[in-house]
């Protein structure tokens, strides 16, 4: 293996924890079938965690491009190499 094998799966390991880190720290869209039948309660605070939501999704976003780019990087050096 070569070094530039090693840390593009370090990297992507990396990427994919926080992918799957960032995921869970999200705040579901919908309240489901409780929020629908007793209502939903949670106007006053819905402002202040927007913005955090929209930081971390912006951030999923980009880690997703992310991991997609260097497994089709290592994916090419695995042909290349064999």
């Amino acid at each position: 293996m070569s070094i530039i094998e090693i840390i593009s799966g370090i990297v992507l390991i990396l990427a994919a924890l926080a992918i799957v880190g960032l995921t869970l720290a999200q705040e579901s869209k919908g309240k489901g079938l409780s929020g629908a039948i007793m209502g939903d309660n949670s106007m006053m605070e819905a402002g202040r965690t927007r913005a955090k939501d929209a930081k971390m999704a912006k951030a999923t976003k980009i880690l997703g491009i992310v991991f997609i780019v260097v497994t089709i990087l290592v994916s090419v050096l695995s042909v290349m190499k064999g």
